[in-house]
């Protein structure tokens, strides 16, 4: 086992830490004032917070550590420090936002005190009890939907490149994994989907599911950004009667590695070998403007290849 350096256990603690602070940004001043319910347990705290006032961060993790003390009974210890820390720290982002800032949204086209004469405006609330003042405001729907996924992205994407997640309904997707052996992410998709769903049951508006969907797969493309970074790799298969050539060209000029193997024709029967190679775009290109010159009668299979691991590429992960 690699031992972890002091060092990155900080980064990945300020990563968690600031993956939390975003969610919390996310949710209090953009998902919950559009009434969106984009997945998670956060989702249905939003929802009950517009049904019945109830504040998002009691009501998140009012759900979150019971879902994790489930999670721990069925599944076994699966969350370790980094995901108790992130758990924790949204809600209390969430609970100073709401305290501080409120329910007022960032995205709007315009801001006002009453309703009369407004037609297609949302509502929020200032202050609470008997002090409580209601503001109206024009919503921006596409706006601020890119945006919040956008900030919801970054902020899971960042707790996942510390080794935690956000515990919440993705929990419940692993329990169902495990007595139906339904592919986890279908099941989350479904999970997310449902939650998603309650907006339209609770506001009978379905614009509602529909932006938390759009906002759901947004989020997905940038944790993904955020996780596995910007680079992007081909996987070749080259067959070609020149191997010595081709093989000479990617060791020396493009300074990569490969494996060679035996194959045979399915036509004519005849013995071929094939060089298998991953390479990132710059050097694929290269390859190709090369590869004329080096056998023009070669046959090539370019695959795009989401995650490379191993030596020359990303570290295998850890336990």
């Amino acid at each position: 086992m690699k031992k972890v350096s002091v060092k990155d256990e900080i980064i990945a603690y300020a990563l968690v830490a600031l993956g939390s602070l975003l969610f919390a940004v996310g949710d209090v001043m953009f998902v919950n004032p559009y009434r969106l319910a984009p997945g998670g347990v956060y989702g249905l705290a939003n929802v009950f917070h517009a049904l019945w006032d109830w504040k998002i961060s009691v009501a998140g993790i009012c759900m979150d550590i019971p879902l994790m003390i489930i999670g721990t009974w069925i599944l076994g210890p699966r969350f370790g420090i980094k995901t108790v820390t992130s758990v924790i720290l949204i809600p209390l982002f969430t609970y100073v936002l709401e305290s501080t800032w409120g329910y007022a949204p960032v995205i709007h086209e315009g801001l006002y005190d009453a309703s009369e004469g407004l037609t297609g405006f949302l509502s929020y609330t200032i202050g609470s009890g008997d002090n409580a003042i209601e503001k109206y405001f024009l919503p921006d729907f596409f706006l601020n939907t890119v945006v919040a996924g956008l900030i919801y992205g970054v902020a899971i994407g960042l707790i996942f490149r510390a080794g935690a997640t956000s515990g919440g309904s993705d929990i419940i997707s692993m329990i169902i994994h495990k007595y139906t052996k339904i592919s986890l992410g279908v099941l989350v998709l479904i999970v997310d989907s449902c939650i998603s769903l309650t907006t339209f049951v609770a506001f009978g508006d379905i614009r509602l599911p529909i932006y938390s969907i759009i906002l759901i797969f947004i989020e997905s493309k940038i944790i993904d950004l955020v996780v596995e970074g910007v680079s992007s790799y081909k996987t070749c298969f080259i067959i070609t009667e020149h191997i010595d050539e081709v093989k000479n060209y990617i060791l020396n000029d493009l300074k990569r590695g490969g494996t060679c193997f035996p194959g045979q024709g399915l036509y004519q029967g005849h013995e071929r070998k094939m060089i298998y190679v991953t390479l990132d775009r710059g050097d694929l290109v290269k390859l190709k403007s090369n590869l004329r010159q080096l056998d023009p009668n070669a046959f090539v299979n370019v695959i795009e290849s989401s995650e490379i691991m191993g030596y020359g590429f990303k570290a295998l992960p850890e336990e």
